[in-house]
Order: structure tokens, then C-alpha cells, then sequence
């Protein structure tokens, strides 16, 4: 029996399966056959659990009508395309184009993957012998039940990739599963139009259907749009979303955002997004008549703010978004995005700003922020916080799961977004400022504060314990004699330095 992948480390066999292309291909061209064999493994996988169950029934013909896999959100896949038939062909030279026909007939069937998946497989440029040994690797790891659906394993596959080839230059990488939560939590999209204007692999999409799920929404009640520039990336999209059953509108193709907008005339009720970082030269140039320059024209130089007023150009009257940028937009100086900064605070848009941990992200280790937008702070049912925005310090929030990579835990993400409803009124607590952690700050003293938005300058420092004076000279004679010894220690390290130079010289 297969072993599931959440007792056997996929990203083991993924690196493994690496190992056996690397040499024989590109970087991005051996990542790319992986990530479809893993979109095959999963489908089948998914495919064969619910045929074992029909089969099991009083009419087990049922095993071969597609109708009972449509009504699961499970792809129906011609024999041609089972695992099963790839398995066995691993070790011929027909491989390729076997796992070629397999892609063409699934998306025969499946219009929501037409010209979506990788048929590149019987090139001469790969290897079939090495392909042959990939495929055995994942004939023995299961990646389509239950658990891995709910644990988003394509997402997870395409950030292991980024992270282990961060070095590739291409600027991508995908969004933490514990920052998209964070997000997800706090604007909370229960129903409604959804939009990500830069979605990557989809993993946006997936946390809120499974927000929605954890609380007793319909995710039907959900539609979702989004656009991808990167071509590669744009058709993991359409097949992370596709074996979630998430319906959706990526545009017809990938696309520039900032310069062709696939959704032209389209509003929606929440948008998350998590924009590449600081690009230059984004091309301002070419739309500085835009209409979606309302709080002011963005600079050429970062397209950080241009990210910011395309997507509040997208939102509904009352529409919220959650967006994720590096901290240098919260107080960059140059004189469009101060302007801009200004705007947003002034038209009271900007209603929440949480600082982040370091080393939260695989490819990337520059601080970021979540910038946090309410397009009406005064409406109806919510606490009128107009003028008012909140500030979360969470740096210090989270653990390392190795050396190098933070994550929050489910109770990080509990307190930040509780943090968050209490203060826009909806969710029965009441918001309190903690000193270190939270505080809301008025308009009036944001401006003081020349439109800066770093939550540390608002948040202050954590409140000590209250020193008795008696504790407080104990500690200041403790601090003293500390302070003595480490001087005398001193004193003797720089007689011993002197000793030795004065040896050298001598012996000159």
C-alpha cells in the first residue's frame, strides 16, 4: 500500500526525484516535469480512491460513470491516463509519450484544464530512463487523499521547488501558508467576489475555501478571479484550483497586471494579494493616464504603491484587502509614495498595518508587512473607525521550524486576527492597546509622525515588572561589580597583548 505523504516527507521524494533529472535538463524544465507527474500522481490518486468506493457498492458498474466523480469534484480520467498504465510503462522507452497522451485525454475530459498541462514529456531532451526512476519514486507516495487535498500539496510542491532554487533569479516565490492564513483570517471572505491580481500558484484561493469550509460556509458562495504574468506559474494555477474544485476566471491567459488588466471593469468584495517585491522599471510610462491612479501617479522606480491602487481600484464600495509588501513602503521618503501614503491615510483607507516576523518567506529573507484596507471604515454593523488605524507589532511572533524558516502557529494567527475583529467591532471582544504588541493610533498622530507607518513607532515597548527600589539597587550593584570584572579582566588581557609584542620585537 502506497504510504501517504503526511507520514512520508514528500519534499524528500521531490528532492530525490530532482537528483535523477538533474544533469539532463534545465533547472526550470526538470521542475516543471516534476510538478506535472505530481498533478497526474494526485488526480489518479484522487480518481482511484472513489473508484474503489463504487466498486465496493451494490453496483460497482457505477466505478465507470463519470457522473459520480463530477458530483465529488474529482476528475473523470480515461483508462489511457490512470496511474496505473503510467507505472507500468516506467521502464520502457514509450514513457514519455504514453504520460503525453495521458495529459491530452484528461484535459479532453476536463474542460477547466484545456491547454493547461505540460505535454512535453516525450522530448529527446529528457531522459526517459531518468523519467522512468522519477515515476517509481512517486508510485510509492500517495498525494491524493483526503489530507493532502486539504494540505494544498501543489502549493506546497511549487514553494519547496522556489525555496531549494531560489538562486534561479526569477523573482518568484510563493506565499507562507501561515502569512496566506493570516490574511485569509483577518478580512475573513465569506462570500462574495475574491481577486488576486498576482495569484502564483493559487494558494490564496485554496485558504479561503478552506476558511470558508472551517465555518460551515458554502465555497459556491465564493467565485474567484485572479491573474498571473509568469506562463508556467499561470497553468499551476489553473490545475492547483482545478483539483480543488475551486471554479474560477484567471483570465485567458497570463498577463502583466499592472500593464493589461484581465479583468478591465470588474469589482470585487475582497482582494489578497502578496506582489513581487520592490520592482523596478515596471513601466509607468506606459498607462500614467490610468484611471486607477487616484491617490496620486506611482513612480517608476518601485512599483510597491502601483500594487496598492490598482487593487483598491478593484474593490467594491465596501470592499476589504489584505496585501503583502516589504517594509520599505510603510516609510519610503520619496516624494510620489509619501504623496500616495498620505492620500490613502487622509481618504481613510488604510485600516490595519501588521509587522511580520523575519524569515518567514523560502526565497526571500527582506521584512515584510501586511497592509490591511477597508474601503468604508464607517460601514454599517462595524465600530466607525474612521481616522483610526491599528498597528500590530508581531516580529516577535512564531518558531523556527528549521534553521531558517519561521512559521506562525494556529494560536499566532488566533491573537493577530482576533486583535484585528476586536477592533473593527466584529467579534464581540473588546480591543484594549497592549504596550509591544498593539495600538490604535488617531490620524492627528499618524501625521505627526510625517505618514510613517512602521508599527513599532506606534505600538511602544513591552511593560516591565514594576522594580521595587530595594531590587532596583540590588540590580545596579549587581550591574556595578558585573561591569568591575569585565574592566580588570581587561587589564589583564591588554598586559598579556603587550608582553607578546614586546617578545616580537626583541626577538627582531
Amino acid at each position: 500500500m502506497p504510504t501517504k505523504s503526511n507520514e512520508l516527507k514528500i519534499e524528500d521524494k521531490l528532492w530525490e526525484a530532482c537528483d535523477k533529472l538533474r544533469g539532463s535538463m534545465d533547472q526550470s524544465t526538470y521542475r516543471n516535469v516534476v510538478l506535472g507527474l505530481i498533478f497526474l500522481k494526485y488526480v489518479s490518486d484522487t480518481f482511484e480512491e472513489r473508484h474503489a468506493e463504487l466498486e465496493a457498492t451494490e453496483y460497482p458498474e457505477d466505478a465507470e460513470d463519470r457522473d459520480f466523480y463530477d458530483a465529488e469534484n474529482i476528475f473523470w480520467l480515461p483508462e489511457n491516463a490512470r496511474w496505473s498504465v503510467i507505472a507500468a510503462a516506467a521502464k520502457t522507452p514509450d514513457v514519455g509519450t504514453i504520460i503525453d497522451a495521458a495529459m491530452t485525454s484528461i484535459e479532453n475530459e476536463n474542460d477547466s484544464i484545456k491547454g493547461v498541462l505540460p505535454k512535453n514529456y516525450a522530448s529527446d531532451d529528457l531522459s526517459k530512463e531518468r523519467l522512468g526512476e522519477v515515476i517509481d519514486l512517486f508510485t510509492d507516495v500517495q498525494v491524493g487523499d483526503e489530507e493532502s487535498r486539504k494540505n494544498d500539496v501543489l502549493g506546497r510542491v511549487y514553494e519547496f521547488f522556489l525555496r531549494k532554487f531560489a538562486t534561479n533569479g526569477d523573482g518568484e516565490f510563493y506565499t507562507p501558508r501561515s502569512i496566506v492564513r493570516t490574511l485569509v483570517d483577518m478580512i475573513q471572505p465569506f462570500s462574495g467576489k475574491i481577486y488576486d491580481p498576482c495569484c502564483g500558484s493559487g494558494g490564496m484561493f485554496v485558504q479561503s475555501e478552506e476558511f470558508v469550509s472551517e465555518h460551515q460556509g458554502n465555497i459556491l458562495d465564493l467565485s474567484v478571479y485572479g491573474q498571473e504574468w509568469n506562463p508556467t506559474t499561470w497553468r499551476l494555477a489553473k490545475m492547483n484550483l482545478a483539483i480543488h474544485g475551486i471554479d474560477n476566471n484567471l483570465g485567458p491567459r497570463n498577463a502583466n497586471t499592472l500593464l493589461d488588466d484581465q479583468h478591465r471593469g470588474e469589482r470585487f468584495d475582497y482582494a489578497l494579494a502578496n506582489p513581487p517585491f520592490n520592482v523596478k522599471d515596471w513601466g509607468a510610462d506606459k498607462v500614467a493616464d490610468d484611471s486607477r491612479w487616484k491617490w496620486g501617479m506611482p513612480g517608476n522606480s518601485n512599483a510597491n504603491y502601483a500594487w496598492i491602487e490598482h487593487i483598491l481600484s478593484k474593490l467594491a464600495p465596501d470592499g476589504k484587502a489584505g496585501i503583502v509588501l516589504a517594509n520599505g513602503a510603510l516609510s519610503t521618503s520619496s516624494k510620489d509614495e509619501h504623496a500616495i501614503r498620505k492620500a490613502l491615510l487622509e481618504d481613510h483607507k488604510v485600516d490595519a498595518i501588521v509587522a511580520m516576523p523575519s524569515q518567514m518567506f523560502y526565497s526571500v529573507s527582506i521584512p515584510v508587512a501586511v497592509w490591511i484596507f477597508d474601503m468604508n471604515q464607517a460601514s454599517a454593523g462595524e465600530r466607525d473607525r474612521t481616522g483610526e488605524t491599528l498597528f500590530i507589532d508581531a516580529r516577535e511572533m512564531g518558531s523556527m521550524t528549521d534553521r531558517t524558516h519561521r512559521e506562525f502557529s494556529r494560536d499566532d494567527i488566533d491573537k493577530i486576527a482576533g486583535t484585528y475583529h476586536a477592533y473593527t467591532g466584529t467579534s464581540g471582544e473588546r480591543y484594549e492597546d497592549i504596550p509591544g504588541f498593539c495600538r490604535l493610533a488617531k490620524l492627528e498622530e499618524i501625521e505627526r509622525s510625517d505618514y510613517v507607518l512602521t508599527p513599532g513607532r506606534y505600538v511602544g515597548l513591552v511593560e516591565d515588572e514594576q522594580m521595587s527600589a530595594e531590587d532596583f539597587d540590588t540590580e545596579i550593584k549587581k550591574i556595578g561589580s558585573e561591569l568591575q570584572n569585565q574592566f580588570e579582566h581587561s587589564d589583564v588581557l591588554q598586559k598579556k597583548i603587550l608582553n607578546v609584542l614586546r617578545g616580537l620585537n626583541s626577538g627582531n
